[in-house]
Formats: C-alpha cells, structure tokens, sequence
C-alpha cells in the first residue's frame, strides 16, 4: 500500500485531523542510513511528524525539524515540505537500546529526556519562524503535542508510530495530529480524550489493514470529513549540480587548495547518504567558475 496523509475536520469543523501511512518512507530512511531498530523508530516518529506538519503549510513553505536530546542517538533532522516530501537524518543510527519496561523500542532512553526540539519554518517572509520547546519525555509523540499547546497555541494530539520487523526493516508506520478548534464545549473535549485513551496503537491498526481514514474514526467515531489527500516520500534536494555549485562557492584559493593536496574531493549527503566524487580534471573545471570574472 501506497504512503498516503489525509487533512480534513470532524465534529461539525470543531475539528481539524491529520493522518498518515508513511510505512515506505521510514524503511527508506532505515535503508539509507542503516539505522538499528530503536533509531529507526526515533528517526521515523520524528519524520512521521514532519509530513504532518509539512502538510499544514502552504506553496513552496517548507520546515526543519531538530530534536536535540541528551541521549546516546544524537541529533534528529527532518525537513519537510508542502508536497510530501520528507527527508531526515539522525547523528548515531547505530544505536539500539533494550526494549522499555512496556516491551517496546525505548525511543525516549535513545533521544534523552532533556534538551530541545527546535521547529524552523520558512514561510516565504524576510526571517524564519522560529519555535522551540524543552524536551518532556523524548518519546516524541507526547513532545510534539507539547510543542502545538505552548509554541502555536493549538491544543492537539499527536499519535507517531514505527513498528519495526524482526529482520530490522520497517512493517508498518504512520501517525496522526488531531488539533481542536474554537468551539468544543469541555464534555466533547473529555470524550476526546477519553476515545483517545482507549485507542491501540496506530502501527498495530495499520497492521489490522486499517487507513488513515478508519484511524481518525476510532477516536472520533464516523463523523470524520476528508478534505483531501497527497502521497508523501522521502525526497532529497541534493544532486551533482547542486554540489559542484557548493564546491565553486569555497572559492578558488580553497578549491586549488584541494586540487594541489587532494587531487580529489567526495561529498557525501546527510540527509540521503548520497555520495559524489570529483576527479582532478573535474575539480579544474570547477576552479575555472570559481575565479573571480574580469571586470568589462
């Protein structure tokens, strides 16, 4: 089944909900990187949360997730954008930790119960946005939900889930973020929370066959009205272009620099792990755009 993230409202546009399958996009990232199981899910709840929240901008508006913890799995890196594309990276994907006293991957003992998740928005204006909150728990679901209450003021909840095979790839991920709008009387937000409570886990309704659609009905019953739908993917913004042009820009005295101890270069991506190589002769191209251009 295809990846796939829903917006729509419930309860009479009380509501707004979002929900996803990102099952094909977690195991990519897994496979770029190699990330152990309890990575995997770190680096993939993170991602989960970043489709989401790239689908609430608008045009060419794009975000950069960075949750920097005191645990032993580093950094977390995601961007995302209006159209589904996500990419991430995490500084240690080799971590793996024993599972919690609940028998599942111990993602918060990973990302650490101190530090901050910093949200960068580019929104087309002079300077970014820019919203940061402490760490709470570092099981990230229970972070996010924090982030939307104090940084944007809008009470959610925010289910992310990734439920890794035996073999270390990915059976099944997804998440959800329901946000309540002006208008919810205090009976209908303990009912909320109350359906919430009771709700399975999302990879194990992913894994019963369920959508995204069915998820939301489970804690908002059968008045969920989807308003659209996208395909979301890992999608790096790097290329042999974009490279060289990087290359150019350290300059000529650098780029000789290179040339002369060197006599090569390889860059490697962070975010898709792609690597690019220039040769001697390829490095003396680029060093001919790199000379400052007579004046005319």
């Amino acid at each position: 089944m295809e990846d796939i993230l829903i917006r729509g409202t419930a309860w009479n546009g009380k509501i707004r909900v979002f929900a996803c399958r990102a099952t094909h996009l977690v195991d990519e990232l897994r496979r770029r990187h190699g990330t152990l199981p309890t990575a995997t899910a770190a680096l993939g709840r993170t991602a989960i949360a970043g489709a989401i929240m790239g689908a609430m901008l608008k045009g060419e508006e794009k975000l950069t997730i960075q949750v920097k913890g005191d645990g032993p799995i580093g950094q977390i890196v995601v961007d995302a954008n209006a159209h589904g594309e996500v990419r991430g990276y995490v500084d240690h994907p080799q971590v793996h930790l024993a599972s919690n006293a609940q028998g599942k991957l111990d993602v918060a003992g990973a990302v650490g119960r101190s530090g901050h998740i910093h949200i960068i928005k580019d929104l087309g204006m002079k300077e970014p946005y820019r919203g940061s909150i402490p760490i709470i728990s570092g099981e990230l679901g229970e972070d996010f939900t924090y982030y939307f209450a104090s940084s944007e003021q809008t009470p959610s909840a925010v289910g992310l889930g990734v439920l890794v095979d035996t073999d270390g790839s990915v059976l099944q991920a997804g998440g959800f973020i329901v946000q309540l709008l002006p208008g919810l009387t205090d009976a209908d937000i303990t009912r909320l929370e109350q359906a919430l409570s009771v709700m399975p886990p999302v990879t194990a309704l992913l894994d019963q066959g369920e959508t995204p659609e069915s998820i939301l009905q489970f804690a908002l019953g059968d008045d969920v009205q989807v308003m659209d739908s996208m395909p979301i993917r890992f999608q790096c913004k790097c290329s042999p272009e974009r490279v060289e042009k990087t290359l150019i820009s350290l300059g000529e005295s650098e780029l000789s620099q290179i040339i002369q101890e060197e006599g090569k270069a390889q860059v490697e991506c962070h975010f898709c792990n792609e690597t690019y190589k220039f040769d001697k002769p390829e490095l003396e191209r680029l060093l001919e755009h790199a000379k400052p251009k007579p004046m005319q």
